[in-house]
């Protein structure tokens, strides 16, 4: 059965002497690990289609149960070029592909996520990589909501009260009077929880009229990294990889 389908290329693997395992993040069959024949003996324009975060319009074809599709065509919607040219940005959004594959099942299609990644991608692709960091952040915000695994921090998750201690085996803040008994709490600012409030829920279009500060930025950062850490119970490959 041939499928014909929009995607953006999260992961490549080498196979054999010159083929490839693509995995996609498809618009109408979620993820999908498909196979490759020969991209890499030549610098044609399939195997350009299939360099990393490359959103592309592709097709493939397998039995239904198949394991591995083969990817028999893909042409380059957008390459987002820009953001592979830049390693500091090109790291950070590898990050946010690997949480995507770390968490969304496959084969279950999910097209508010694709939109979400592909606005994004778009975002960092036509600004600096100073503002990829907002970017990749508020995209692991809401992708966490969208995924089902969002931290809660606009209440206690026991009573509903308003609380500052998160509580991250809880993914949640808890209120001083329900908290007795449980693990060290990371102290959150008011601050820090309307900056959070507002990723989750402002328009896309508007979020270039926040302006937070470094620190923000870095402590929102690292506790939402926390969260992901715990929740996936172990380190992103690629937050390892630096520049």
């Amino acid at each position: 059965m041939l499928k014909r389908t929009e995607a953006v290329v999260l992961k490549t693997t080498p196979f054999a002497e010159a083929d490839l395992i693509v995995t996609v993040f498809t618009l109408d069959y979620g993820i999908v690990k498909t196979f490759a024949k020969s991209p890499r003996k030549t610098k044609s324009r399939f195997g350009s289609s299939l360099e990393p975060l490359t959103y592309s319009r592709i097709s493939f074809w397998g039995k239904e149960d198949a394991e591995l599709p083969r990817l028999t065509q893909s042409d380059i919607i957008r390459s987002f070029q820009s953001i592979r040219d830049r390693l500091e940005c090109f790291f950070g959004v590898m990050q946010i592909a690997e949480l995507t594959l770390s968490l969304l099942p496959e084969h279950e299609p999910n097209k508010e996520v694709f939109g979400l990644l592909t606005d994004i991608l778009n975002r960092i692709d036509g600004g600096n990589c100073g503002s990829g960091a907002l970017d990749t952040l508020l995209y692991r915000i809401r992708f966490l909501d969208m995924a089902g695994y969002g931290p809660r921090l606009d209440g206690c998750a026991l009573c509903g009260k308003a609380g500052h201690n998160f509580y991250i085996s809880h993914g949640s803040v808890i209120c001083g009077v329900c908290a007795e008994g449980t693990d060290a709490p990371l102290r959150l600012s008011p601050g820090l929880i309307r900056f959070y409030e507002t990723l989750r829920k402002w328009d896309l279009r508007k979020i270039d009229r926040i302006k937070p500060s470094g620190t923000l930025l870095s402590e929102l950062t690292a506790m939402i990294e926390t969260h992901i850490l715990y929740t996936l119970a172990r380190p992103l490959k690629t937050k390892s990889f630096s520049v």
